[in-house]
Parts: C-alpha cells; sequence; structure tokens
C-alpha cells in the first residue's frame, strides 16, 4: 500500500510539472495539445474504468509465473506465436476500460543468429475501427532494465509501477489509442527469465522488436490485416531497438508494412556515449549499459573486469529495474571496473562495434528528434547517423526536441511533453494516410 501511495504521488507530481506553462486557450501550433492525450475515447477509458482490487495491487512476479516458462524453440522460425493469454491493463492502480490486452510469448533471433524468445504485450483499444482500418504501433520504451519483471508486459499489467519508463510513455500511448491504433511493446527480453536483461544489444531488440510485430498480426483474436500499416517508435533505450529494427526491417522482416519510424535520445555508439556521460548525472545508466553487454557476450567476464564495489553494484542493478540506476549520479566506472572505461577495453570491443547503429540505413521514412543539448549522448553521433541513412537512401527527417536550460525556464509545457516523445505522434498520422491514398 506504500508502495502504491509513493508511486502515485510521484506520478501526480511529475504530471503537474508537466502542465506548468500550460496555455488556458488551445496549444500554440508547435506544442501538443492535451486535447490530442485526453480525447473522447481517453476520457471515456477513465470514465468506465475502475480502480484495480487490492489484491491485485501487488501481482505475481513474471520470475514465479509457470506462464513465462519458454519451449525449446530452436528450428522454429523468427515471429512464431508460442502462446498468448489475454491480460488486464493496470497502471498505477487503475484498470482503464476499452482496452483489450494481450501477453505473447513469440521466437527471435539473438545477436549470434541462435533463436530465443521473447515476450511482449499488445493493447487494442476497443472503439469500433474496422479490422481493414486499423494500425499498429511497435513502440520500444525508454527502458533500460536489466532485471526481470521490469519489461513492459509486467508494467502494462500492474506489477512494476515505479519505473519512470512506463509513465514517459503514458502521453504517447494515450494519443495513439485516441487514433485507434493498436500498440505492441516487446520486452526484448522473457521478462519471466531470471538472468539480466542485455537491454542495450541492438542486433537483439531490434529483431525482437519485428518479431514482436509478427507474433501481434499472427494472433487470431486480434483480427489484424497482413498487411497492417505499422510505426516504429523508440525513445532512449526503447529508440536503440526501434533503430536497429528499422535498419533490419527490408532484410529480416520485408513482409512487414511499414511505414516510418520514430527515433529519439537513444545511445548510437555505446563507446562515445560512455566517453561523454562517464560520471555525469546519469552514471548509473551508463555502468547499467555495459552490463547489458556483459549478460550476453561470453567473453566479458565480470569476476575479471570488475572492482569489490563494481561487483556489489552489479549485483544490485542485474537484479532490479532502472529507477535503482538513477540513484548512482557522478559515479565513474574507472571506480567500478578494473581496467577503466569499457570503451577503452578489448574485451568489449566486439559488443560494443556489433551494437553501433547506422550500419544499414532503413528502407522506410525516419523522423529523428533526439536533443541537440543532450547530457548524455553526443549530437555528434545523431549527426552522423543522418548522414549515414541519408547516403543509403532513407528519406530521414530531422525535428530535434527543446531540451535546453532555456527551453526550461521559458516553455516547461513544451520542454515536458517533447521529452516524453508527445510531439512524434503527428508523424505517424501523415505517414498511415499516405498509405491509404
Amino acid at each position: 500500500m506504500h508502495r502504491l501511495r509513493s508511486t502515485l504521488a510521484v506520478t501526480a507530481v511529475a504530471a503537474a510539472a508537466l502542465l506548468v506553462g500550460v496555455p488556458t486557450a488551445a496549444a500554440a501550433t508547435d506544442t501538443v495539445d492535451m486535447n490530442e492525450v485526453f480525447g473522447p475515447f481517453v476520457l471515456d477509458t477513465f470514465r468506465d474504468g475502475r480502480i484495480a482490487p487490492p489484491e491485485q495491487w501487488q501481482p505475481r512476479h513474471p520470475v514465479t509465473d509457470p506462464w513465462f516458462q519458454a519451449p525449446p524453440v530452436e528450428g522454429l522460425a523468427p515471429g512464431t506465436l508460442l502462446k498468448a493469454r489475454p491480460a488486464t491493463v493496470q497502471v498505477y492502480g487503475v484498470q482503464p476500460a476499452h482496452v483489450r490486452a494481450y501477453q505473447l510469448m513469440y521466437v527471435t533471433t539473438d545477436f549470434d543468429g541462435s533463436r530465443v524468445v521473447s515476450t511482449g504485450i499488445l493493447m487494442i483499444p476497443e472503439d469500433g475501427t474496422a479490422p481493414q482500418d486499423r494500425k499498429l504501433i511497435g513502440y520500444s520504451e525508454a527502458n533500460d532494465s536489466l532485471g526481470p519483471g521490469c519489461m513492459p508486459s509486467a508494467q502494462w499489467t500492474g506489477t512494476d509501477q515505479d519505473d519512470p519508463s512506463l509513465f514517459s510513455a503514458l502521453g504517447p500511448v494515450a494519443q495513439m489509442f485516441g487514433n485507434g491504433w493498436a500498440v505492441m511493446m516487446s520486452d526484448t527480453a522473457n521478462d519471466g527469465d531470471p538472468a539480466p536483461n542485455g537491454f542495450s544489444i541492438g542486433q537483439f531488440s531490434g529483431a525482437a522488436t519485428l518479431d514482436g510485430l509478427r507474433a501481434a498480426i499472427a494472433l487470431p483474436d486480434a483480427a489484424f490485416e497482413r498487411d497492417v500499416p505499422i510505426g516504429i517508435y523508440g525513445i532512449a533505450g526503447g529508440g536503440v531497438a526501434a533503430g536497429f529494427a528499422a535498419e533490419k526491417q527490408a532484410t529480416y522482416a520485408p513482409e512487414l508494412n511499414v511505414v516510418g519510424t520514430v527515433l529519439q535520445a537513444m545511445v548510437i555508439d555505446s563507446g562515445t556515449f560512455e566517453r561523454k556521460a562517464d560520471g555525469g548525472i546519469g552514471a548509473g545508466f551508463v555502468f547499467a549499459n555495459s552490463l547489458g553487454y556483459a549478460a550476453r557476450y561470453p567473453e566479458i567476464d565480470l569476476d575479471k573486469e570488475l572492482t569489490p564495489l563494481g561487483k556489489q553494484v552489479a549485483d544490485v542493478f542485474n537484479r532490479t529495474c532502472q529507477q535503482t540506476y538513477l540513484m548512482m549520479p557522478f559515479m565513474p566506472l574507472s571506480a567500478l571496473y578494473t581496467h577503466g572505461r569499457p570503451a577503452d577495453n578489448p574485451v568489449f570491443a566486439r559488443a560494443y562495434a556489433e551494437n553501433r547503429m547506422g550500419g544499414q540505413a532503413p528502407q522506410a521514412p525516419v523522423l529523428i528528434t533526439s536533443c541537440r543539448d543532450d547530457f548524455l549522448v553526443p549530437y555528434s553521433d545523431v549527426e552522423n547517423l543522418i548522414t549515414a541513412y541519408r547516403a543509403g537512401g532513407t528519406d530521414v527527417t530531422v525535428e530535434p526536441s527543446h531540451c535546453g536550460v532555456t527551453d526550461i525556464l521559458t516553455n516547461p509545457y513544451r520542454v515536458g511533453t517533447e521529452l516524453l516523445g508527445m510531439q512524434n505522434v503527428d508523424w505517424f498520422v501523415g505517414k498511415f494516410e499516405e498509405t491509404t491514398r
């Protein structure tokens, strides 16, 4: 009960902060109007929803849920739907009405080409949209969690309610539901697997994102058209998954009708990310990013690489969700790794090189909205990615989000909504309209 109250309090404060400076009349044309978020459908989900019964405030952790036990998958095609079950959407103790949801388990491809399992959640607004008119979004949350039970299929069913990536997704998802779009969120992991999740490995998370879309389309109860128009959306850690999904789609999942991809605030190159953000306010995420690689690449032996302090912190990080990482700002990697920064350590070289974005130009258009003043990711990496994509023939639109000190002081509402990526949703409206002309 205390945890639920504290979560609701934090959420209320964050929501209030976002709304500071909201115009009393209609929002300016270059900002997100709250009417786009709290439209008729979303208001009905609250009006007809309910507060979850107390016994559902602390639902079973995925690690203890036998549904997450994976069958053998070697030899099965990527995207094969292994199992599905109806799920009740529950966020901060509220179970909204008119949203049909399913937890899915499906086959995907690991970074080494082997077959593995991922899980995810599909949410469909029950707004009367005909199957032939439905659109589908592959939404990759700003999720950088190493621990089990931290992924979207847990968050959106009432388990991990403290993760900031859940709050950051509420506005964009509400906009998507208001447009009648279904939303598929891949866990880019089997969320019931107790082993640490290699969230930073784009070669895996990109494939898992595409295979999650394949599994959603294969679910009979979802009633999607085989060529349903698809948008891919990713921010922060999810931007890595979405970016690699966009790059892989033409060769890995060419049957998917992807109309475009939105990318914001993603780590493009772990090496340059570390060199900029090491020892800064986001130091916990820098360390977690490197641990994600160690979780999957066998040549990285943390027993040899970590200092005694590093081992203790890694043990906590590998078992928890990303809100824990916020509690370790300004810690330099030299205090955690015996050989200093992983970016300068040959042991990490293959992992970082294989998961650097920009190796293949996406076939579908891309919108990039990373902030020029990002204190974690060098904007020069973003500019290099734009150049690489355009050189490969990708139609790239660049609209940097606002996050500078001046922006925060003069228009905190705009900064807040743009940090959550809410300004990006209308871009998909145009892309979907182009597919129907």
